[in-house]
């Protein structure tokens, strides 16, 4: 029903930025919220970052509130995940997820983001 695939993570330098972007694929006019989850090294998976359906209303966790904006592009059915001042800390594997209902049932395949000090 929703399909998701990540692309722009890569290696880059603590200081520095990155742009995730997830193309968002669905097959009725259903609105989807996204979330950007990410999994560090021996940790759980946590989210990070969320955006409604039409973009008005977003979230962030505290460990990344003031440097990670969340966005989308409805017409071109992608969000996006900026990230700026990296630390080594965020190095992780990113996930894009899809909410139709109460829960996160919609997963793309993840993109490696890995910052060196």
């Amino acid at each position: 029903q929703v399909q998701l695939v990540e692309s722009g993570g890569g290696l880059a330098q603590a200081g520095g930025s990155l742009r995730l972007s997830c193309l968002v694929s669905v097959r009725t006019s259903i609105s989807v919220a996204v979330g950007w989850f990410r999994q560090a090294p021996g940790k759980e998976r946590a989210l990070i970052a969320a955006i409604s359906g039409t973009g008005g209303s977003t979230w962030y966790a505290d460990s990344v509130k003031g440097r990670l904006h969340i966005s989308r592009d409805n017409a071109k059915n992608t969000v996006f995940l900026q990230m700026n001042s990296l630390k080594s800390e965020d190095t992780a594997v990113y996930y894009c997820t899809g909410r139709v209902g109460a829960e996160y049932d919609y997963w793309g395949q993840g993109t490696q983001v890995t910052v060196s000090s």
